[in-house]
Protein backbone atom coordinates (compact mmCIF):
# COMPACT_ATOMS: atom_id res chain seq x y z
CA UNK A 1 0.00 0.00 0.00
CA UNK A 2 1.08 3.57 -0.66
CA UNK A 3 -0.18 6.89 0.68
CA UNK A 4 -0.05 9.96 -1.56
CA UNK A 5 -0.85 13.57 -0.70
CA UNK A 6 -2.71 16.22 -2.70
CA UNK A 7 -0.64 19.10 -1.34
CA UNK A 8 -2.83 21.85 -2.80
CA UNK A 9 -5.83 20.64 -0.76
CA UNK A 10 -3.96 20.63 2.57
CA UNK A 11 -4.93 23.40 5.01
CA UNK A 12 -2.25 22.63 7.61
CA UNK A 13 -4.70 21.55 10.34
CA UNK A 14 -2.28 18.94 11.72
CA UNK A 15 -4.86 16.24 12.48
CA UNK A 16 -3.01 13.69 10.37
CA UNK A 17 0.29 14.47 12.09
CA UNK A 18 -1.31 14.02 15.50
CA UNK A 19 -3.05 10.72 14.63
CA UNK A 20 -0.28 8.97 12.67
CA UNK A 21 0.87 6.02 14.83
CA UNK A 22 4.29 5.91 13.14
CA UNK A 23 4.91 9.69 13.08
CA UNK A 24 5.40 9.35 9.31
CA UNK A 25 3.75 12.67 8.47
CA UNK A 26 5.38 16.09 8.74
CA UNK A 27 4.91 19.57 7.32
CA UNK A 28 6.72 20.60 4.15
CA UNK A 29 8.82 23.75 4.21
CA UNK A 30 7.30 25.07 0.96
CA UNK A 31 3.90 26.78 0.77
CA UNK A 32 1.14 25.32 -1.40
CA UNK A 33 -0.97 27.36 -3.84
CA UNK A 34 -3.30 28.43 -1.00
CA UNK A 35 -0.57 29.70 1.32
CA UNK A 36 -0.40 26.70 3.67
CA UNK A 37 2.50 24.42 4.53
CA UNK A 38 1.16 21.05 3.34
CA UNK A 39 2.10 17.71 4.81
CA UNK A 40 4.39 15.08 3.39
CA UNK A 41 4.60 11.34 4.08
CA UNK A 42 7.82 9.50 4.90
CA UNK A 43 7.36 6.36 2.78
CA UNK A 44 9.92 4.44 4.85
CA UNK A 45 8.04 5.01 8.12
CA UNK A 46 4.49 4.82 6.73
CA UNK A 47 2.60 1.53 7.21
CA UNK A 48 -0.43 2.70 5.15
CA UNK A 49 -2.80 2.19 8.09
CA UNK A 50 -5.19 4.82 6.74
CA UNK A 51 -5.45 6.97 9.88
CA UNK A 52 -4.46 10.06 7.89
CA UNK A 53 -7.15 9.27 5.32
CA UNK A 54 -9.78 8.82 8.04
CA UNK A 55 -8.91 11.93 10.06
CA UNK A 56 -8.32 14.43 7.24
CA UNK A 57 -11.34 16.75 6.82
CA UNK A 58 -10.13 17.93 3.41
CA UNK A 59 -9.57 14.63 1.58
CA UNK A 60 -5.86 15.24 1.14
CA UNK A 61 -4.78 11.58 1.29
CA UNK A 62 -5.14 8.70 -1.16
CA UNK A 63 -4.28 5.16 -0.11
CA UNK A 64 -3.61 2.80 -3.00
CA UNK A 65 -2.19 -0.64 -3.64
CA UNK A 66 1.41 -0.90 -4.78
CA UNK A 67 1.91 -1.19 -8.52
CA UNK A 68 2.84 -4.73 -9.53
CA UNK A 69 6.57 -5.22 -9.18
CA UNK A 70 6.98 -2.19 -6.90
CA UNK A 71 8.78 -2.88 -3.65
CA UNK A 72 8.05 -0.85 -0.55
Amino acid sequence: MKVTVNKDRCKECGLCIHHCPRKAISKCDVLNANGYYPVQVDDEACIACGMCYITCPDGVFHVSANIEGEVK
